[in-house]
């Protein structure tokens, strides 16, 4: 078995499950089978850029093993970019969640609940219309009214919304304002349910 190669898929049967690969150093095109690929998850395809250990069949032709996918800066980005949204939604979700158990087990006021309930709901409708509005070229949400409802409890909804929707989440001057105004209703959240435990107890419920 040789050194690991890199060329590019230039035949590709997907039917039969093999093709073969050009090497960039030039030479004869080496035959390739679905199998030797250890990525299972992404079927080749013609175009592909790859990896691959050379050697031969049993009947002395040349033939690729464990290949793998050549990663384009273009793919990493986008990549860590679905990881980033992830996370956001997880922690939109979890934060959520969260209040949710706080409620449960009597920690949380109702009326502290209510807020990120109905807004973040208004949130996420507000951005999926906005979002068909854009594409559309219909009339849009003003920013301010988006900033509005973040700021008075529908950050985890306008989160969700704006990495499910990919709306408004690439905008830096607006995610910006965004992110300040999830800080400040987090410290209000706080400095609220502080004062509301230091007066009527943190087992208190209205």
């Amino acid at each position: 078995m040789n050194l690991r190669a890199q060329g590019s898929i230039t035949q590709w049967k997907d039917e039969q499950g093999f093709g073969f690969i050009t090497p960039d150093s030039g030479g004869k095109q080496v035959f390739v089978h679905v199998t030797a690929f250890i990525d299972r998850s992404k079927r080749p395809a013609q175009d592909d850029r790859v990896f691959y250990e050379s050697g031969v069949d049993d009947n002395g032709r040349p033939q690729a093993y464990n290949v793998t996918f050549v990663e384009n800066a273009a793919s990493r980005q986008k990549r860590r970019s679905r990881r980033f949204s992830l996370t956001l939604v997880l922690i939109a979700a979890a934060f959520l969640a969260t209040l949710a158990g706080m409620y449960y087990f009597g920690k949380l006021p109702t009326i502290f609940l209510i807020p990120y309930v109905l807004f973040s709901s208004l949130a996420f409708i507000t951005y999926a219309r906005d979002k068909r509005a854009a594409v559309k070229d219909r009339w849009r949400t003003e920013e301010n009214t988006l900033h509005l409802m973040a700021l008075l409890g529908g950050w985890p909804g306008a989160l969700i919304a704006q990495r499910l929707f990919r709306h408004k989440s690439s905008k830096l001057s607006f995610q910006v304002i965004f992110w300040i105004t999830v800080i400040a209703n987090c410290c209000l959240f706080a400095w609220l349910l502080s004062l509301y435990w230091q007066k009527y107890g943190s087992n208190s419920i209205l």
